[in-house]
Formats: C-alpha cells, structure tokens, sequence
C-alpha cells in the first residue's frame, strides 16, 4: 500500500532529510587518500548525534554500521572497515539516513578520491545526471516507469548499465515502503504518481555488466566483472507542480 503524505508529515520528512544532506556534505569533504572507510562512518554517527538524529541504518536488518561505504566495484551496502583505506584514483560511494521525530531521510553521493581516470569521472556525471532526468519525471503528470525510463534511456545512452538488483523505494515513517522504484522500465507503464508520494530515487549504474555478486559478508554488493559502479540517491517529495528534492542541501 502506497502511504500518500500530508503537508505536515512532508515537512517532517525534509528536517530528517535536510540532517541527512549536512552528513553527507561533511563526510564527502573527509574523503580523501589515507581515510579510512570507518573514519568516515565514525564521522556520520557523530554528525548525527550531534542533530539528535539516529542513524537509520544502524541495526535495520541486522546492518552493522550508520554509513554505507561501497569502494569502486562495490554497488551498495560496503561495510566500513580500519582496513580499508582510501587510495588515489578510487570512487567512493557513500549511502546514509536518518530518522528524526518518527520521520525517515535518504540519500547517497559517489565522491572521487583524490584525481581519478576519465572514464570514472564520466560515470560519476552520468550518475548524477541519470538521477535528476528521473527526478525530473516524479510529477502527478506521469507515471512510475517514466522515472525509471528516463534513467535508463540516458544511463544506456553513455554506454553503462543499470543495476537491476535493487531498486528505489517509498519513504516516511518507515525506511522502506511502497512502491519499489526500478531504475528501469517500459515508459508509460506503472502506477500514476500522486501529490504526496514520497520517492528515494537512487540510480545504481555500473561501467560494464549490471550483473551483480554478493561478497562473503553478506552484505557487500559487488560488479560482477569487477568494473567500477556509482550510486547517488535523493529522497523526493512529488507536489501538484512537480518534484521537491528534501535531501538537497539548503
């Protein structure tokens, strides 16, 4: 059941979102060669705290950590480690929510580390841009897949692919809810999208095969050819005229 939101729960939504947007900002800034991945989850905990946020993630389904840091061929859902430091030439993706006064926030960016190739800056833009063409179809206008086209169509037109493993999803008062939100589909298919919807639209899109594995932890999410993936994500709220970003910084 897709749970419409009133103005009031919206608003709700964008504190938490807005926390989730300075985390973000103030870990990507941390980022650089020599840091740790578990720095940096260190660094989302304390951010939070420091909002009276909870970190969402932290214990959903037995998640170990509030910050997901996923390394080059790791998609989603890496495990930070004081193993695992950030070198030169990696990208790193960095996914994370909170949730404030019953009311859930998420988003992730795909941060350079340090100077990187051509190609993975390529793939970092197209992400990116992916993300606002399907951002840009979540209005009453149009319908779920047109999102998910509008992704793929431009992500497919760089020459990259799109993960089809996971998917966006519903936000509110829960972490996950409906709809799920592929970053793939047949335009002018799915449900119609509807004032109040709440969207956490997030295009994970690799640089050869969508084709996936998951590492030993159980957790990790990897390429299956070993080729980079990037990951940026917004929560969305969908109004009469259109699409307002909460998780865009303000």
């Amino acid at each position: 059941m897709i749970i419409l939101k009133k103005r009031k729960e919206i608003e709700k939504i964008r504190v938490a979102c807005q926390i989730v947007a300075k985390v973000l900002y103030e870990v990507s800034q941390r980022v650089r060669p020599g840091v740790t991945t578990y720095e940096l989850n260190e660094l989302s905990e304390k951010l939070a705290k420091k909002e009276k946020a909870k970190p969402a993630f932290k214990g959903y389904r037995g998640y170990p950590f509030s910050l997901c840091t996923s390394v080059n061929d790791e998609i989603v859902h890496g495990l930070p480690s004081r193993k695992r430091v950030l070198r030169e030439g990696d990208l790193i993706s960095l996914d994370f929510g909170v949730v404030k006064n019953g009311y859930y926030g998420d988003a992730a960016v795909t941060v350079p580390v340090g100077e990187v190739s051509e190609e993975a800056k390529k793939l970092i833009e197209v992400t990116r841009e992916a993300l606002y063409r399907g951002i840009a179809k979540a209005h009453p206008k149009y319908r779920l897949f047109d999102i998910s086209h509008a992704i793929q169509s431009y992500v497919e037109s760089h020459g990259f692919s799109v993960v089809r493993d996971f998917v966006g999803h519903g936000i509110g008062k829960n972490l996950h809810e409906s709809p799920q939100i592929p970053n793939f589909g047949k335009k002018g298919h799915g449900i119609r999208l509807k004032p109040g919807m709440v969207l956490a639209i997030e295009p994970m899109i690799n640089q050869g095969t969508y084709e996936i594995r998951i590492l030993a932890d159980n957790w990790t999410a990897v390429t299956k050819d070993g080729k980079l993936s990037a990951h940026f994500e917004h929560t969305v709220a969908i109004t009469e005229s259109g699409p307002d970003i909460l998780t865009e910084l303000k």
